[in-house]
């Protein structure tokens, strides 16, 4: 190094998002151009994905610098103190607890080796990208409900629909991309009737985001020995999204059938699970984007009224808008032609648009271009 420490260039890059290296005589600017190949460019709000903007948190960027100077080393000891971490919060060992790169991969793994026995029963609108992955390869494919007039997850038409060609049963809760959840005593009992029968999966990515995380979780029941598997990500409210860390927590015999697919510890990276480490325990950092995302889905519920619209009820950091006539891919470019950067149809939903909580003024900016857009979109 020249001119700057490597403590110093890592610090500077990581809060300021500007510096400068020097290595072997040549100069490298990070500059506004550089820096938006890692998030949005300056001036986009990019709503589009359900990050939290706000991470990662000051313990995890601090965590990240330090084991990004042990990158030489694969993650042995890193992994396996998150696993201890998590296993003990929940009163579990670690042979109940498999880490992967976000919780895409053990949810595509489950998936996939639940296709080698039976289809996949879920709602005719959820989260289907990693089950859609686990079934391509399989003879078996994915049963889905019929719709639902209020989009809510119909839990007693999912258990009339239980048969013996069903291997696993997929809930997302809060569902994605409506942001509903279900009733945690209805949803407890269901999976406790339903894993007699087959695997239950409940994918809790946005779980710590509900107004009751703890009664909210499924994971009492695998404690109970039941045949239930949670999945869990620190890509959403702990603000890790680019860095990949997830988790699945099941009895160890389902597990097996997990970890048969994919790369352990291998798959992981040491700065992404010293983030989570540093970050799984900050209740402060967690308290306070949850305020953030809170605030944000306060405007936006406002804006939408204002704007004669509605939206499903959400515990999660992103909201469906029901736009009423709109199309919801044209609504989604006119968005984009004023900077907003949101999503547009799911599967033939055609007239419900997902937006994300982001940093106050990114949703403000959506706030702002709402009427024009409605208008040019219509």
């Amino acid at each position: 190094m020249t001119g700057i420490s490597r403590r110093s260039f890592f610090i500077g890059s990581a809060v300021a998002g500007v510096s400068t290296l020097t290595s072997a005589g040549r100069v490298f600017s990070l500059d506004a151009a550089l820096e938006s190949l890692y998030g949005p460019a300056p001036g986009i709000a990019k709503l589009n994905a359900n990050e939290n903007p706000y991470g990662p948190s000051p313990a995890a960027l601090k965590a990240m610098m330090k084991a990004s100077a042990h990158g030489a080393y694969y993650v042995r000891e890193s992994a396996q103190r998150l696993r201890e971490m998590i296993a003990e919060r929940h009163g579990l060992t670690t042979d109940h607890v498999v880490l992967s790169s976000g919780s895409s991969g053990v949810l595509t793994y489950l998936a996939l080796a639940s296709s080698q026995q039976g289809a996949i029963l879920a709602p005719d609108l959820f989260w289907d990208t990693t089950s859609l992955m686990g079934v391509r390869n399989g003879s078996n494919g994915i049963m889905r409900l019929p719709k639902s007039a209020s989009l809510a997850i119909d839990l007693q038409a999912m258990e009339t629909a239980l048969n013996a060609d069903i291997s696993m049963v997929h809930v997302t809760n809060p569902n994605n991309p409506t942001g509903m959840v279900l009733d945690s005593d209805e949803l407890r009992a269901f999976c406790s009737r339903a894993s007699e029968k087959c695997t239950v999966l409940v994918d809790e990515a946005y779980n710590e985001l509900t107004d009751d995380p703890a009664a909210s979780t499924m994971i009492p029941l695998v404690k109970a020995g039941k045949n239930v598997a949670v999945a869990r990500t620190f890509s959403k409210i702990y603000g890790l999204a680019g860095m990949r860390v997830g988790y699945m927590i099941a009895k160890p015999e389902l597990l097996e059938k997990v970890k048969q697919y994919g790369l352990g510890d291998y798959g992981l990276n040491q700065a992404g699970v010293a983030a989570a480490v540093a970050s799984y325990n900050d209740e402060a950092f967690l308290a306070f984007s949850k305020t953030k995302i809170i605030e944000a889905r306060e405007m936006v519920s406002e804006a939408i009224r204002r704007n004669g619209l509605t939206a499903l009820p959400s515990e999660t950091n992103f909201m469906f808008v029901n736009l009423g006539s709109t199309n919801a891919d044209s609504f989604r470019a006119a968005m984009a032609d004023r900077n907003v950067l949101i999503r547009g149809i799911y599967r033939d939903y055609n007239h419900w648009s997902r937006v994300s909580m982001g940093k106050l003024e990114d949703v403000q900016m959506y706030v702002d271009a709402l009427p024009a857009a409605l208008e040019a979109a219509s």
